[in-house]
């Protein structure tokens, strides 16, 4: 139907919508961990429209892009129970971890068949306990080098670097389970196992109890004797006061790694000589108040890499806005690609190229590549190649000449452009989000009218909201609610003290910082303060239940898989969260009382508004009790209360179908909650 000139007015939350629920889960599939190995490419692409899978794909030369993987394999690690990545190619082989049953597979890549058809992989890894991540090939002594993680009963999982036996053929390994061979143990975690240019030395992270990975890691050297045991070993940086990510050899054989010592996660480089023990006095290869890594909720995420010997090329972050540069190392000197993306992750780098994943408001993931020139005289042209854009279903979103889409009747035009706004906490804190207003190529707001408002807690609390196309928020958005996506204190990419200003407030920091939003954008009379609900999901799905206890700013809320009782969560979670609290909240059982004061599920009596709640019974994460709790109490309480769960869902939801349903069940429970059904 063609679009009129003259929109029409029609009362929020009301505009029929372009795009329906079944979209947001077809249209933009998310794209992972890209790497480069020889001449090809190799990426990961979520498809919850094909039951969840994630499906490693490959491209070599200018190819079509082929899938590696055939129903039921998928590439998924519960190491952390997040994740990460967890897969490696060496020669004509890929290796990856099978979500089904966390073994290690091997696939043949030469007999690999155009249409990715009759292919089978193969376990090299035995049946049992083991989970494995940040897979790597030592090729001097065939074997793959990975993160183990090993259950055990009545007890706390074990955590080790180990390497997996190849057999005499690397690149033919034998169809049975391999020996596995612990390398490093005694620390509570491991991340980013690296081995130099000449095999000759392993690096990693490591960190204990009860430090997460951006609070505090340790960066480790060890050689690696005639056995490919690890020698000598030595922490070179780190501490429980700075937070590493992603250590990276050159080609040149120097050991480069992203530190926030000086409060934001800048690049630098290892004194070799000194091995570094006086890591705190360092400098940055480049000073900048911005980050180049975000916190390390799954392994293998890359930020920088090497162009060549003097070239970094990389990514960063400033203001809730990526951007992709390259340095010359040698003067120091960043410059910064000129592209339309505001949303960078991935970053490999191939044959003189940049390559990563983008996005930008208008965009969803593609992978992408950039020009560099190791010329520092001159800056990054803007020379900028599609290598993919997924194709996903028959109603898969992709823009041509960036103002309309193909194979639907969406168009720029109903998109609503993300607004970065700053606004002042309680605490003098200078606090971002992105605001998106009501927006449709045939409707507008009444005149007289302001717009309900959602506000959105994101995950962690240590996540961030991006201004990349999120078609979750414009779900909202094309039907007549404005959405404000809240980076609240807590969120990362903002530099390490403002992370931590969560710390022994969380509850109280964040919910402040939700009733600040609400003021500010009430204030500017962008929305109608009587019409505000709060979502949210994990950590943020408990900001929402904090929220509406202990103020009344909002009459409405979602939480999917959040956070009730955090005395439960203390004590019935997974290794890798056990000890999240003792930081945000206090260490637990000594602060019991403040577990307790902040805690939802004991102040149901203060909450009288609707909740509608969403839960994966598989969750490993949130124990699925949490939100059968708080739904019962506010039962008890008369107050309308909607509890839909999902049986085969573990933390997050991953099958279109009931991101389908938990859509339109949320759609729903605010239609009937500020009655709009009545408004048309």
């Amino acid at each position: 139907m063609p679009r009129q000139l003259n929109k029409t007015p029609r009362p929020c939350g009301t505009w029929p919508s372009p795009i329906s629920a079944e979209l947001v889960t077809r249209a933009a599939p998310a794209i992972h961990f890209v790497s480069a190995h020889g001449d090809s490419l190799f990426w990961v692409e979520s498809r919850p429209w094909d039951a969840g899978r994630n499906v490693i794909m490959c491209q070599t030369g200018d190819g079509n892009p082929q899938d590696l993987l055939a129903p039921p394999y998928s590439h998924q690690s519960r190491v952390h129970e997040y994740g990460g990545c967890a897969y490696t190619v060496h020669g004509d082989h890929l290796y990856f971890v099978n979500a089904r049953d966390q073994r290690i597979y091997a696939l043949k890549l030469a007999t690999q068949p155009p249409d990715g058809s009759d292919q089978t992989p193969y376990p090299i890894t035995p049946e049992g306990p083991w989970r494995f991540a940040d897979l790597m090939v030592d090729p001097l002594h065939r074997r793959l080098i990975a993160v183990g993680e090993c259950a055990r009963e009545d007890d706390e999982a074990e955590n080790t670097l180990l390497a997996i036996a190849l057999g005499d053929d690397l690149n033919g390994a034998i169809e049975h389970a391999h020996a596995i061979t612990p390398l490093v143990g005694g620390a509570d975690f491991y991340a980013y196992p690296r081995l130099s240019p000449d095999g000759k030395t392993l690096c990693w992270l490591e960190w204990h109890h009860p430090q997460m990975p951006w609070d505090g890691t340790e960066l480790w050297l060890a050689t690696l004797d005639s056995e490919g045991l690890p020698v000598d070993r030595r922490r070179v940086a780190g501490g429980t006061d700075e937070a590493i990510v992603q250590p990276e050899w050159s080609p040149n054989g120097e050991l480069f790694y992203l530190s926030d010592r000086s409060d934001w996660w800048n690049i630098y480089r290892l004194d070799t000589d000194k091995n570094q023990q006086n890591s705190a006095n360092a400098a940055p290869l480049v000073a900048m108040p911005a980050e180049f890594a975000a916190p390390l909720w799954q392994f293998g995420a890359r930020y920088f890499d090497f162009i060549d010997g003097d070239t970094i090329g990389c990514l960063w972050t400033a203001s809730g806005v990526w951007q992709a540069a390259k340095i010359h190392i040698p003067t120091a000197q960043l410059d910064s690609f000129d592209t339309p993306y505001t949303r960078f992750h991935g970053a490999c780098c191939h044959h003189g190229q940049l390559v990563c994943v983008a996005a930008n408001a208008l965009l969803g993931d593609r992978v992408i590549s950039l020009s560099a020139t190791a010329d520092p005289k001159y800056k990054p042209p803007s020379i900028e190649q599609c290598i993919y854009c997924p194709p996903g279903a028959p109603d898969a979103l992709s823009f041509q000449n960036h103002t309309s889409l193909k194979q639907t009747s969406l168009t720029a035009a109903d998109l609503s452009s993300p607004q970065s706004l700053l606004f002042t906490s309680g605490d003098g804190s200078r606090v971002q989000g992105f605001f998106y207003p009501p927006t449709h190529a045939d409707y507008t707001v009444p005149k007289g009218e302001r717009p309900p408002l959602i506000v959105i807690c994101h995950g962690g609390p240590t996540g961030v909201s991006s201004s990349a196309l999120n078609l979750k928020i414009q779900y909202w958005s094309s039907r007549g609610f404005a959405v404000f996506d809240l980076n609240y204190r807590g969120s990362s990419g903002f530099g390490r003290k403002f992370r931590q200003a969560l710390h022994q407030r969380w509850g109280v920091a964040d919910v402040e910082d939700t009733g600040y939003a609400v003021r500010h954008l009430a204030a500017e009379g962008l929305i109608d303060p009587q019409r505000c609900v709060i979502r949210g999901s994990s950590a943020g799905g408990y900001t929402v239940l904090a929220a509406l206890t202990f103020s009344d700013t909002f009459k409405a809320g979602a939480s999917l898989y959040g956070i009730g009782d955090l005395e439960i969560l203390a004590t019935d979670t997974h290794k890798f969260e056990s000890r999240y609290l003792d930081n945000l909240v206090g260490p637990y059982p000594e602060a019991r009382e403040r577990y307790r004061a902040r805690s939802p599920i004991h102040h149901a009596d203060q909450l009288d508004c609707p909740v509608i709640f969403f839960q994966g019974l598989k969750d490993r994460v949130v124990p699925p009790n949490q939100a059968q709790l708080m739904a019962d109490a506010l039962r008890q309480k008369g107050i309308h209360v909607q509890h839909i769960t999902f049986a085969e869902e573990g933390h997050g939801f991953r099958q279109a179908a009931n991101i389908i349903a938990a859509l339109e069940a949320e759609l729903a429970f605010y239609t009937e909650v500020f009655d709009l059904a009545s408004a048309t």
